[in-house]
């Protein structure tokens, strides 16, 4: 009489364990397939926007396409979209960069 009720505690923390398992493997997974790609994804994008400079040919997240002719402190770029036409983008509204100037030679 004394050992049955024993068994039966020990047998439901088991069966707890059991039940949190895959939760736990569903987490991993989603790290794995959607969390991590997403920083690395954004990593990159910090990466070239803290590369861009004037010259660059860039297509931003609305699909305009121009040359940097400036590139500001606070955040923003002066773009080139037609001759003589300058916009003010903000620098993390630029998806891409078509082609990247050199830098200048260091004498």
């Amino acid at each position: 009489m004394f050992v049955t009720p024993a068994y039966a505690q020990d047998a439901g923390a088991a069966g707890g364990l059991i039940s949190i398992i895959p939760f736990v493997l569903i987490f991993v997974i989603m790290y794995f397939l959607l969390i991590r790609p997403q920083q690395k994804k954004l990593k990159e994008h910090q990466n070239m926007v803290s590369n861009l400079r004037r010259g660059d040919q860039i297509v931003t997240q609305g699909g305009i396409v121009g040359k940097i002719s400036k590139v500001k402190e606070d955040g923003e770029v002066e773009v080139e979209i037609a001759e003589g036409v300058r916009v003010r983008v903000i620098k993390q509204t630029i998806a891409s960069v078509i082609s990247k100037t050199e830098p200048a030679a260091k004498e």
